[in-house]
């Protein structure tokens, strides 16, 4: 018999720029001696099963993140970023899985709690992508425990034990409002194994008094907070236009497969919101 674990392994966790997490797929085995056997049967239920890594990004996208919003995009997509470079005990890459949501934005129905999917588990990065940074703000009234509660409610997390689970969930308001107590939301999360990490957009010592860091302790998770003096930098350079007319050739170079590919392509134009990353995959 051969049963496999998902481990987490966090080598740092400070949530700058150099975040890594891995999972280590370990196996115990028992080892048995047949006497003139010269095969071994393997069972059914003996086959590795497919190991994921699903997160819930949970951003909020009321008027009180005006100037945190691209900090707190930038901080999530550089957290999955890091989970693409996972690795399992036996060098096989886990399939990661991503979701979106956003909350507490007045654009959204007051009866779902100011709360939108904006996308479902998807291991599609570029969509992702596309969804997360084209996020505004608007309002309004942000309940971290109802969007959690939804998001563990709406999701497909599975049953299998040994998929890594988690969700983050950035905002800058208290962690207590709203009618779902957020400690029930992370007990729930609790009991699913999925780990509730928590990312504060402003002081870190105002996040913590406003439950920021409990919230994330309650399941296991980590809290962080973003300083909120600290603008994202854009710097011109001269090569700006070069690498803009670069990535719409390179567009320009796929080839489509099915209805999905060929919607995707046609939707594909270059943002100027990817040039931070064209930049550093060149330089």
């Amino acid at each position: 018999m051969k049963k496999t674990k998902l481990l987490l392994s966090i080598a740092l966790f400070s949530f700058v720029l150099g975040n890594v997490y891995s999972c280590n797929l370990k196996s115990e085995k028992t080892e048995g001696i047949a006497l003139n056997t010269t095969y071994v049967d393997e069972k059914e239920e003996d086959k590795p099963v497919k190991q994921y890594v699903k997160i819930a990004l949970l951003l909020d996208t009321s008027n009180s993140m005006d100037g945190l919003i691209n900090q707190a995009k930038a901080q999530l997509w550089d957290i999955v970023n890091e989970f693409t470079h996972a690795r399992c005990g036996n060098e096989v890459r886990p399939s990661l899985q991503i979701a979106l949501y956003e909350y507490g934005n007045d654009n959204l129905s007051a009866r779902e709690g100011y709360i939108r999917q904006v996308l479902g588990f998807s291991s599609d990065l570029d969509e992702i992508s596309e969804r997360l940074f084209s996020l505004t703000t608007n309002g309004g009234e942000e309940f971290c425990g109802q969007v959690i509660h939804t998001s563990l409610k709406q999701l497909d997390w599975g049953k299998n034990a040994d998929d890594l689970k988690m969700i983050f969930i950035a905002g800058n308001e208290p962690f207590t409002q709203g009618k779902l107590n957020y400690k029930d939301a992370a007990l729930n999360a609790k009991e699913k194994d999925i780990i509730v990490n928590t990312i504060f957009c402003g002081n870190y010592e105002q996040g913590i008094s406003t439950m920021w860091k409990k919230g994330a302790t309650l399941t296991g998770g980590e809290y962080m907070a973003i300083d909120h003096n600290r603008q994202v930098v854009h710097v011109k350079t001269p090569y700006d236009e070069v690498i803009i007319k670069l990535n719409a050739q390179l567009n320009n170079t796929y080839i489509s497969y099915g209805a999905a590919g060929g919607r995707k392509k046609r939707y594909n134009q270059p943002k100027i919101q990817t040039l931070p990353n064209l930049k550093k995959l060149l330089w």
